[in-house]
């Protein structure tokens, strides 16, 4: 597991962009074969990727940083699958996720195991201490809200699966954000919300393509170059918003403070520099 430090917005003025990316992206999750974790100290998120190989199931093992005799003891679980259908295995109970499908597991649950072929599952995991039952959310099943203007390059769908009215958690918030063909800009106008750390993978983009991902106080901006599948740790106090040479989907989650999807700082276009 990977152990990144949280960051002061006084330190981003002074990162070239190799610090920049070693500080905030997160590139190389999805391994075949491999179950990899990276730790940020900005509320103490998990983000990681499992890619089994067929019929060699990956276990999720808990790493020395945690302190934990198991992942989940006093942790929350989101997972996401990614390209092809795949199967999470939690205590002996095996559900099945098609693409950008969602699963739950809460404090508690001590086994969990990831098996498939040509499916990738993207984690997030956030301190908890409420058990709570597990829950699977079906992308087909969830009305997505419909947001953005074509005129503003912006539409897009949003499905919430793991928030205060669907899956409920402790911290956890996250969901789905798939940009219509033609639109490019996602989460513009921007925002921040200092109670809370927001984390963003890109999916299903084409290889040849990127996100320029904004981030930074949002009177001094800074950007990542984003590839498929690559995510972005966005402290606090950073705005989060992006724009790609091709359409594209984002896996979205929070954790910190609270649980309100609406607790947003706005920011005007206008006042972005």
């Amino acid at each position: 597991m990977e152990n990144r430090h949280a960051t002061h917005p006084a330190q981003i003025p002074h990162f070239d962009t190799d610090e920049l990316r070693a500080h905030y992206l997160v590139p190389d999750l999805f391994a075949p074969g491999e179950v990899r974790t990276v730790h940020s100290h900005q509320d103490r998120v998990v983000l990681g990727g499992a890619v089994p190989l067929p019929g060699e199931p990956l276990r999720l093992g808990v790493e020395p940083g945690l302190r934990a005799e198991f992942f989940c003891e006093r942790r929350e679980l989101g997972v996401i699958a990614l390209g092809d259908p795949g199967t999470v295995t939690a205590d002996g109970a095996e559900h099945r996720l098609e693409h950008r499908d969602c699963a739950y597991f809460g404090p508690g649950t001590r086994e969990i195991s990831f098996s498939g072929a040509g499916t990738r599952f993207y984690l997030v995991s956030a301190p908890a201490r409420t058990e709570r039952p597990t829950r699977i959310a079906r992308y087909a099943d969830t009305a997505p809200a419909r947001l953005g203007e074509q005129a503003t390059a912006n539409v897009r769908e949003l499905r919430k699966y793991v928030h205060p009215a669907g899956i409920e958690s402790d911290q956890l918030v996250m969901g789905v954000t798939e940009l219509a063909a033609g639109s490019v800009w996602n989460t513009m106008p921007a925002h921040t919300h200092d109670r809370r750390t927001e984390c963003y993978l890109y999916f299903d983009l084409p290889a040849e393509h990127r996100v320029l991902h904004l981030l930074g106080e949002p009177d001094r901006t800074r950007h990542l170059v984003v590839a498929n599948e690559q995510a972005v740790i966005s402290p606090s106090w950073s705005i989060h918003s992006g724009a790609g040479t091709h359409r594209y989907g984002f896996v979205w989650a929070m954790a910190g403070e609270n649980r309100s999807f609406d607790d947003m700082d706005h920011v005007a276009a206008a006042d972005l520099r």
